[in-house]
């Protein structure tokens, strides 16, 4: 593949998605596991939102790498690895996005083990990770405009 220029829109489109998956999952019931667990509906809607805040992040990530670097990634641990090395995000958010890249086919191939405990403490705990990624990404795409097709 040959590296060609970034879709602005594709990252401004991708960017509000993960935004709004993260906006959906913060305003579930998060002020106690309790009242998170009261409902069962809270668990299954936590699970879809975050798997598709993920699938998000990491299909920009995917984009980034085919368009800005020519590199068809398909995998998406490969995916965070790739963006580190490119220096797109630094070392320590790649081993975290590594990281959400596992938990998100954790859901997908092995939708059974993730408890509702464990969402409960996802969404209170760690989904600043997701945004921090995010955060990162489009920080360095500010760095770097002229990687950046802003064409209609």
């Amino acid at each position: 593949m040959t590296p060609r220029t970034i879709r602005a829109e594709v990252v401004l489109d991708k960017a509000a998605w993960v935004r709004a998956m993260l906006g959906e999952l913060q305003r579930l019931p998060l002020a106690t596991e309790e009242q998170f667990l009261s409902d069962h509906r809270n668990p299954a809607a936590a699970e879809s939102f975050l798997r598709r805040a993920l699938e998000g992040l990491l299909d920009l990530g995917r984009h980034i790498l085919s368009k800005g670097f020519g590199e068809g990634v398909v995998e998406y641990k490969k995916v965070a690895e790739r963006l580190a090395e490119h220096g797109v995000i630094t070392g320590p958010s790649g081993q975290r996005l590594v990281e959400m890249a596992g938990y998100r086919n954790r859901l997908v191939h092995f939708y059974d083990e993730p408890t509702r405990q464990e969402l409960y403490e996802i969404c209170t705990k760690q989904l600043a990770d997701v945004e921090g990624v995010l955060d990162e990404i489009l920080a360095w795409l500010r760095r770097h405009p002229e990687r950046l097709d802003t064409s209609l």
